[in-house]
């Protein structure tokens, strides 16, 4: 993988660009700011970027406004946010501006909640890939107001526990092994899913990330 790496911590920096360059990936840059961050995705186009949310000047969600802008500019760079935060306004526009695209390749891992570096990257390699990794908590703040939206309610319980693992970024193999079902069930499940939002066959849209940001969305 191809990565620029945006975080404001010089040791948290340096830390993710050693064990990444271990594991025998490239990385091309190193920043401490959104700008910085915008800049170093227009000259070396990675394959993915990772962004914290707060960083200068304000230490608010800059990052987070940062990585929106770089998937509308570059729908082709993958963006993992790993951060202390979740801000959940944005990070329902970072998922929408992904689907705008044409593309998944979107995450948003919590610090604290990853168990070791082997997760990290093998969730890093999933989004730089084209999937999803969206960290449980992550998914339930951002759920908050949207099981309003339309078609959501009509959901049995099964098939939101289904989309939920699926706004995981989990395969229909892994939902069947987390909820002790055949993968059979699963595709399914997942069929019902398509059919209750409205998500018809297209070959222009991937009927699986819709259907998470119309879970996500509020």
């Amino acid at each position: 993988m191809r990565i620029v790496i945006a975080e404001d911590s010089a040791v948290v920096r340096a830390g993710l660009a050693e064990i990444l360059a271990d594991r025998g990936h490239e990385v091309l840059a190193a920043v401490g700011d959104a700008q910085a961050l915008i800049a170093a995705v227009d000259e070396h186009r990675p394959d993915v970027t990772v962004v914290d949310v707060r960083m200068p000047p304000s230490y608010t969600d800059e990052g987070l406004r940062a990585a929106i802008a770089i998937r509308r500019d570059h729908p082709g760079v993958a963006v993992l946010v790993f951060s202390q935060y979740i801000e959940t306004r944005y990070a329902a526009d970072l998922l929408g501006a992904a689907a705008g695209g044409g593309a998944a390749g979107v995450g948003y891992l919590l610090k604290d909640r990853v168990a070791d570096v082997g997760e990290f990257v093998e969730a890093l390699s999933r989004v730089a890939a084209g999937g999803t990794a969206l960290d449980p908590e992550v998914v339930t703040q951002l759920l908050g107001a949207s099981r309003r939206t339309s078609g959501l309610d009509t959901l049995t319980a099964r098939e939101r526990d289904v989309l939920g693992l699926m706004a995981e970024g989990r395969s229909n193999g892994a939902i069947a092994s987390i909820l002790v079902v055949s993968e059979r069930a699963v595709e399914k499940y997942v069929g019902n899913i398509f059919s209750k939002l409205g998500l018809a066959p297209s070959d222009a849209d991937h009927r699986r990330v819709l259907a998470v940001l119309r879970y996500l969305e509020s």
